[in-house]
């Protein structure tokens, strides 16, 4: 009898250790679910105003349209005074559409009126020029124009012709020889035209507007004086093309015919 008392109370006392653990457990468990979560701090607000921008990038001497620029948030304390902000010119975007790049712009660089310049502006002809060429103007004639078939950024021949008289023939007439003096040239404007006018396709200038090595604007001058300049356009095509003159065609007579008193006759030009 004795022994089954205490077996009993073991067995009470078994039972009494287990459900007290299973309690501690249960209230530990309840106790982590109910932790409140912790939230993260919200992050200071930046005030911010809308600059006008390069949406990709703008190279040197390239006219600016509406394709190129956006809107962009801009931390206000950043914010140049030179930037266009939209609040204070929401019509901006129009107002620099169709001015030319003095300086080049990058992709997200905001756009600044001191990089630009308008193309009816003095310093147009500066800012599209390259480094290191000049622009020289002389005067063309239809006739000496391609008949106003020349536009700016069309490539030319520069063609001098001189009428002479041969030394050795005094009575046989005058002597006309023509020869390229300068290849490949760029038209950067014809008159003050810089660009094709609507509706306009062809200018009849009596002034080009040449981009010039500085030899070459030596060349262009002192043929000025010595004969009549014409010029001869070129092919889109033919811009690339490395120009080559063999010296025996430098050396080889040109055939020209002139007509003194109604006789006719055949010269030959040495260049």
């Amino acid at each position: 009898m004795w022994k089954v008392k205490r077996m009993n109370t073991a067995r009470i006392v078994v039972l009494t250790i287990a459900v007290g653990a299973g309690g501690v457990a249960a209230y530990l468990a309840s106790g982590s679910d109910d932790r409140p979560a912790q939230v993260a701090a919200p992050a200071p607000q930046v005030p911010t105003v809308d600059v006008l921008v390069a949406k990709a990038d703008i190279g040197l001497g390239q006219s600016l349209k509406p394709e190129h620029l956006q809107w962009q948030s801009w931390p206000a304390s950043t914010a140049s005074s030179s930037f266009i902000r939209r609040n204070e010119r929401p019509e901006g975007q129009n107002e620099v559409t169709g001015t030319i790049a003095r300086a080049p712009f990058i992709a997200g660089e905001p756009i600044r009126e001191q990089k630009l310049v308008k193309s009816d502006g003095s310093g147009f002809m500066a800012a599209i020029l390259p480094a290191g060429m000049r622009a020289v103007s002389t005067e063309i004639s239809p006739e000496t124009g391609a008949g106003g078939f020349i536009l700016p950024n069309d490539r030319v021949d520069v063609i001098l012709s001189k009428r002479e008289r041969s030394p050795d023939q005094p009575n046989a007439g005058d002597i006309v020889s023509s020869e390229i003096i300068l290849p490949n040239i760029r038209v950067l404007a014809i008159d003050q035209a810089p660009k094709e006018k609507d509706g306009q396709n062809t200018v009849v200038g009596k002034t080009v507007t040449l981009e010039l090595k500085p030899e070459q604007a030596e060349t262009l001058a002192r043929a000025r004086q010595t004969g009549t300049l014409s010029l001869a356009l070129r092919s889109i095509a033919d811009v690339n093309t490395v120009e080559k003159r063999n010296d025996d065609n430098r050396r080889r007579g040109d055939s020209v015919a002139v007509v003194r008193f109604g006789i006719p006759s055949t010269m030959t030009s040495q260049k």
